[in-house]
């Protein structure tokens, strides 16, 4: 799933390999997926994105946005993946939409659980994408310790700090993935609630946070995840689907994993504080 370190290692990789290329072939899905979100019919984006050239990428929050000239883009979402494959890379036989570019390059976008592959003129009106581009990044240093009391003031003192921080986009692109880490950093429990931090501790998450998020962008995304060449990122999670049930690399417990809040939770029984 697309999150913080994901969208910016592969809008940052898009940014470098995309620029400047121009589309000559489109193919709509080889593959059906109802769960992949359009905007408007899909069978007119051939029309429609044929001749574009992109001038820039981006990635923010959960999405990945490809700028295009005459004020077209084309924003991916979460769940979708988007792959490029040079003139001498054979292109997959199965994906929801395949850009040809003018030196024979391609990139193929296929859709996992679910997602969106959105081409429009002008803004995109989706109110998620709106706040990513809105809201300051916790990347930037312009998210403070002021900020992050912000959001602690304006949410009921009886939530969970899964859905905090993890739930409704309030940092968006901070969701149920990257959350593991971050409160492992800090040793606390993703059902704690929020009204039982001391100020020591909810000034360790706001540190956790920051520097969990960090590390894990500039090491190119998480290893659960691929970036935009096929590769994994280089950030090793210490609690993910690869580290359960192995030892805590703190204590030796056995890292668990269990479901809440309509998603799993990993975290140590004994370092993270309940």
């Amino acid at each position: 799933m697309l999150e913080i370190p994901e969208s910016k290692t592969i809008g940052f990789q898009a940014a470098n390999t995309l620029t400047g290329k121009k589309i000559t072939d489109v193919f709509t899905a080889t593959s059906k997926h109802k769960f992949t979100a359009f905007k408007g019919d899909p069978a007119g984006y051939p029309e429609f994105l044929t001749g574009r050239q992109i001038q820039t990428t981006r990635g923010h929050g959960m999405f990945v946005d490809l700028l295009f000239d005459k004020h077209i883009s084309l924003t991916i979402g979460e769940g979708t993946n988007m792959r490029y494959y040079s003139s001498f890379e054979k292109p997959p036989d199965k994906y929801q939409l395949l850009l040809v570019f003018n030196d024979d390059s391609v990139v193929a976008f296929n859709v996992a659980m679910y997602g969106g592959i959105w081409a429009y003129e002008g803004e995109f009106d989706n109110k998620y994408h709106h706040l990513s581009l809105k809201c300051i990044s916790p990347l930037d240093d312009a998210f403070n310790e002021s900020c992050f009391d912000e959001l602690f003031r304006n949410t009921s003192k009886n939530i969970s700090l899964k859905a905090l921080l993890a739930t409704e986009q309030r940092i968006p692109g901070l969701g149920n993935g990257v959350l593991q880490d971050i409160l492992f950093n800090a040793e606390l429990h993703p059902k704690r609630k929020k009204s039982t931090l001391t100020d020591f501790e909810e000034e360790e998450l706001f540190h956790s946070l920051k520097t969990t998020l960090k590390k894990m962008t500039r090491l190119g995304g998480r290893d659960t995840e691929k970036d935009l060449y096929g590769n994994n990122g280089g950030y090793r999670t210490i609690l993910s689907k690869n580290t359960v049930k192995r030892p805590c690399p703190n204590c030796g417990h056995e890292i668990v994993k269990e479901a809440y809040l309509g998603g799993a939770i990993y975290f140590c029984p004994n370092c993270q504080s309940a």
